[in-house]
């Protein structure tokens, strides 16, 4: 298998570096951007259940060691708002505001890139396919003899190596862009409900929360 992609890939020509490169992007971009989410990603409703039971109990800093516990773009925003939680209404919302602003572009980093890399792989097959067939024309038409058969099969093989790695590789991007993209939107979604959440939890409990035990 290894030795059929090795020398498809020789047959393929300079264009076939220009798609590794891009593959390599790819890859480096899906496993990263994976990472990172897998990371950010909280069981939403243990989190809302853990500061409710703290909050309702008035014990803030108690519902801030949850967060700090346990770092992720969303518990950041959290605690952001709960360390606030004796302010007005409207600081508290604008403390968690200021943090999202901070967390959120992390989350959306880099992912884009896929689409684009995507395209360019497709593009980078392209100018591959057109270089071997005019290599595979030129070889037609040329009059000084040699093996004219051998000459056209390997441009032929160049441009369709080139083709082939091309739209895999691009294959390969759309789908890790398309994950990862339903993966952050699912991220972002989470982080918005709790949120609001947290908000109207502190705003309906905070003379709890400002009570001694607090």
């Amino acid at each position: 298998m290894l030795q059929t992609i090795s020398a498809a890939f020789h047959e393929g020509g300079w264009g076939m570096w220009l798609i590794l490169i891009t593959s390599i992007l790819i890859i480096g971009i899906i496993v990263e951007r994976s990472v990172y989410l897998f990371k950010a990603s909280v069981d939403k409703d243990k989190l809302l259940a853990l500061l409710k039971s703290q909050v309702m109990a008035g014990n803030v800093q108690g519902a801030i060691k949850v967060c700090s516990g346990n770092p992720t773009p969303m518990t950041r925003i959290v605690q952001a708002g709960l360390m606030k939680f004796n302010k007005s209404d409207d600081e508290v919302q604008a403390a968690m505001d200021e943090s999202a602003l901070r967390e959120l572009p992390k989350i959306n980093a880099r992912t884009p890139y896929l689409a684009m890399l995507s395209n360019f792989a497709v593009m980078a097959g392209l100018i591959g396919t057109i270089t071997g067939m005019i290599k595979a024309f030129k070889s037609v038409g040329d009059d000084q003899g040699g093996n004219k058969a051998q000459d056209l099969a390997g441009a032929i093989s160049e441009a369709l190596n080139c083709t082939a790695f091309g739209i895999g590789t691009s294959l390969v991007g759309l789908l890790g862009f398309s994950l990862l993209q339903g993966k952050t939107t699912k991220v972002t979604d989470d982080i918005n409900e709790v949120t609001v959440q947290v908000v109207n939890l502190v705003v309906n409990h905070r003379a709890q929360m400002q009570s001694p035990q607090g």
